[in-house]
């Protein structure tokens, strides 16, 4: 198969929430182990491409994996920096057609889930400018002055009869490099949204996430999956 991907993982030291997230142990491996390996089997990625502004998380990876690492630069380094500058930068770069753009804090991310999601946008790159993952939820959501988002209080229909709502889930984003430049985003003005089961997408923001995550992973491992 001619390889057409590249993929890119952005990859900071500081975490917020869950200090040293990227490289935490999860199931005896690195946060980061579980996501790159799987990209690793993809049929049709030919780079993988970790952003990092870490020597530390470099050194990690590159234990683990054959990949590339590209250094941050200090224009690029921070807690507020947009990840389409981090994505525009890796593309000049790193030139090339198609990419996809993921994270390590979805460990959980099947081979299969992304290899048929490249498939999907590869035949249907002339209908869509992008592809991007999403979790459907069909619950009775409120702003928060209490206000329903998409529901009528007065009439209360089945959960399972209301209009889904899809939450971006992060676990993936294809694009290409005509789009991004175009859109200046990886999600462009006429993207797909692509459905990935709500255990399979969990992205881990905080210490609660992690511990479920880990739980998930270890069945998984369990039961051979």
């Amino acid at each position: 198969m001619n390889k057409m991907f590249f993929a890119i993982i952005p990859m900071k030291c500081h975490s917020e929430r869950i200090p040293g997230k990227n490289t935490k142990i999860l199931a005896n491996k690195p946060l980061f182990f579980w996501v790159i390996n799987t990209l690793m089997k993809v049929d049709n990625i030919e780079k993988i491409i970790i952003d990092t502004d870490c020597k530390k998380i470099s050194n990690m990876v590159t234990n683990y994996f054959d990949v590339t690492i590209s250094m941050r630069p200090d224009y690029l380094k921070g807690d507020f920096v947009s990840v389409n500058k981090i994505i525009e930068h890796i593309i000049n770069k790193y030139p090339n057609k198609y990419y996809i753009q993921t994270h390590v804090t979805n460990p959980l991310l099947k081979e299969k889930t992304l290899n048929e999601a490249i498939e999907f946008y590869l035949k249907n790159k002339n209908k869509y400018d992008s592809v991007f993952s999403v979790t459907r939820y069909q619950s009775r959501f409120y702003f928060k002055d209490g206000s329903p988002v998409n529901h009528d209080p007065s009439k209360l229909i089945r959960t399972q009869d209301l209009s889904p709502l899809f939450e971006e889930n992060s676990n993936f984003y294809l694009f290409s490099r005509e789009s991004f430049f175009k859109n200046k985003t990886r999600i462009g003005k006429n993207p797909f949204l692509y459905e990935v089961d709500k255990l399979e997408a969990i992205d881990i923001d905080t210490e609660e996430d992690f511990l479920l995550a880990e739980l998930l992973m270890k069945e998984n491992m369990k039961n051979g999956r």
